[in-house]
Formats: structure tokens, C-alpha cells, sequence
């Protein structure tokens, strides 16, 4: 099996470089990176990469079009890469299997099935003690219910992986995939996606800032602009991080976890230089099992939580598409229209 990974980056240099090796690691073959406008340092590490052969970069500047990077770049792990399967991923973003590796996990699926799906579990922040992230971020929210908060960055969602595809159209943030060929299998999910949003002040502020002013105007970056513009932004960074107490509290309700896994790969990987061991030919890959936070019972949790917001989410389409038809309905030319059948 060859698995590729893609990869959509802006400014994330505090994390690209161990997302890059531990998915390396943890049986991806190739990366094919799309580098928006990082003035950071990210485009080093990536270009670090692509001069040992293991990642194909493209550069982008200007105007957001996400929706048309993804689907470039997995049409490119089809014709180019010759991909048997691929995953989407962001530069926060670290697929992390629920046992064995990530190829043990896909060759799994069923030959029928194309498309299937990862679990999110977001990680919160903690204060910032200048060392790595994975070292302090190790609680991650364990939501048994659906959040409606649409300006919450912990709402649970799903993330799409595919079976090579010439054809596919990935859409808006890998969530969901398009192909006329490739059967979708929603209720299994092979892995989990951990999700670093929020690192520190300064990274919580650039992000915010930047998506809600293009990037992704969604209701939780709005926020952050908010807050930003009324001179908030520390305190309202304050108010996620979770401190000592916060994470006393929460582990003893239940509303956050424990998960190691990744803490612990990234260990495994990481030289006393600082930087990260990359694959040899003939090493294993990272091999994961369940969670240490408890037994397989807390993936069946997750699930339920993201089925109930996925209903959530239908349910707010719907009452949308309501609006909008009754709209419509009440226009001058509906109601003439209306009449004329009657007579």
C-alpha cells in the first residue's frame, strides 16, 4: 500500500516539522504541501523536506482557494504519486490510528468502501512553559453530548481519508469528499485526528486574526477578531487556557481526558539535537492502541458525540433551507404564481 499525505500550511512553524515526521513515521509515504504566504520560518522546514526527497512543494500567495489546493493536490497523489490511499490534513493536525499503524488501519476497509473517516479530538491549551506543545498538551475534550455553540473550536467533526481517486473534489476543510467511484463507509472510524488548534497567545492571536478576516470566517475566529479589536485578546486566551485547577476539575467530570499517544510517538521520534528521527527503509512504522485515559469505551463516546452534532448540524441546514423556501414563497411573482394554478 502507498499512502500520501496532503498538507495545507500558513505560518505554523512551531508544529510542522513534528507533523511532517511523525506521519512519515506512522506509514505515510510521500507529502505533497500546498505553503500559503508563511513568513515564519514554515517554508524552511517544508523545503527541508522536499531536498530529501520526501515532500513535493507548491507555493501559494494571494487570494484563499483551499477547496482547490486539496483537490489538486490528492488528483496529484492519484496521476503522479500513485496513491492508494490519502489523507488530508492540516498543519495542527496528526492521524494518529486506533491500533497498529496507519496502513494496518486502511488496509482494513472493506474493498467495497472508498471513503471513511477519523475522529476529531481537539487538545486544549495549557500555559505555555516554552517547551514543546505535545509535552504540555496531553487533555484533550471529551464531549459525550454535541456542543451548539457554533463559535466553540472543541465542536466534534470528522475528517475524510480516500482511496486514490484522478477525479476527487475534496471540499472545505477535508471534511467531506466528492468522487463518482469511491462508496463512502461513515459509521467506522479507523482513527483518530488530534487537533492542536490553540498553542499560545501569539499563535491563537495570528490565527484568529488572519482567518477571520478571509481565511475561514467562521464563528469561533470572529470571535478572536473581536476580541482583538476591543483589546481583549489575552483575556480571552486566558479563558481557554485550562490551568492546573481548570484540569483537575475537568479530568475529575469527565469533560476532559488524558491521551498520551502522541506525546509518547513524538518522543520515541525525537533526537538530542531537537530535531526528529525520519524512517529507514526497513524500520517499523509507529504502532498505536488505545488511548491510556481508558479502554475502547471512550471511542465509542466520541462517536456518539459526533453522531449527536452531525444531527445538530442537519437540523440547522434544514431550518436554513425552511427559511429560505418560505422566502421565496412569499415573493410577489410565488403568490401570483400560486393563484394562477388555483384558477
Amino acid at each position: 500500500m502507498r499512502l500520501v499525505q496532503t498538507l495545507v500550511v500558513r505560518d505554523e512553524v512551531d508544529i510542522i516539522d513534528a507533523q511532517i515526521a511523525y506521519h512519515l513515521n506512522a506509514g505515510v509515504d510521500f507529502v505533497i504541501a500546498t505553503d500559503h504566504d508563511s513568513e515564519d520560518g514554515t517554508t524552511e522546514i517544508l523545503e527541508s523536506y522536499e531536498r530529501r526527497g520526501y515532500l513535493q512543494l507548491t507555493r501559494e500567495r494571494g487570494e484563499v482557494r483551499e477547496s482547490d489546493w486539496r483537490t489538486r493536490m490528492a488528483r496529484a497523489a492519484a496521476t503522479e504519486h500513485k496513491a492508494d490511499w490519502v489523507i488530508n490534513t492540516d498543519a495542527d493536525e496528526f492521524w494518529v490510528p486506533r491500533d497498529g499503524t496507519l496502513k494496518d488501519v486502511l488496509a482494513a476497509v472493506p474493498d467495497a468502501a472508498g471513503v471513511v473517516w477519523a475522529t476529531t479530538c481537539h487538545f486544549v491549551p495549557r500555559p505555555d512553559d516554552g517547551g514543546a506543545f505535545a509535552e504540555r498538551m496531553t487533555a484533550r475534550v471529551a464531549g459525550e453530548a454535541a456542543l451548539n455553540d457554533p463559535t466553540s473550536p472543541y465542536r466534534p467533526h470528522a475528517k475524510a481519508v480516500h482511496r486514490s481517486d484522478p477525479s476527487i473534489q475534496v471540499r472545505f476543510g477535508s471534511h467531506r469528499v466528492v468522487s463518482e467511484i469511491l462508496k463512502p463507509l461513515p459509521a467506522w472510524h479507523p482513527a483518530d485526528v488530534f487537533h492542536f488548534p490553540f498553542r499560545s497567545l501569539e499563535q491563537y492571536e495570528r490565527k484568529t486574526v488572519r482567518r477571520a478576516r478571509g481565511d475561514k470566517p467562521l464563528g469561533q475566529y470572529v470571535k478572536g477578531l473581536q476580541a482583538r479589536e476591543q483589546g481583549r485578546m489575552e483575556s480571552v486566551y486566558r479563558y481557554l487556557m485550562i490551568d492546573d485547577e481548570a484540569l483537575a476539575r475537568g479530568l475529575a467530570s469527565g469533560s476532559l481526558v488524558h491521551d498520551r499517544r502522541l506525546r509518547d510517538a513524538l518522543r520515541q521520534l525525537r533526537l538530542k539535537d531537537g530535531r526528529f528521527s525520519l524512517p529507514a527503509e526497513d524500520a517499523a512504522a509507529l504502532v498505536s492502541g488505545p488511548d491510556d485515559g481508558g479502554t475502547r469505551a471512550r471511542f465509542a463516546l466520541d462517536e456518539a458525540a459526533l453522531r449527536d452534532s452531525d444531527v445538530v448540524r442537519l437540523v440547522r441546514r434544514l431550518d436554513e433551507l425552511r427559511t429560505r423556501v418560505d422566502e421565496v414563497s412569499s415573493r410577489r411573482w410565488a403568490r401570483a404564481g400560486r393563484r394562477s394554478e388555483r384558477a
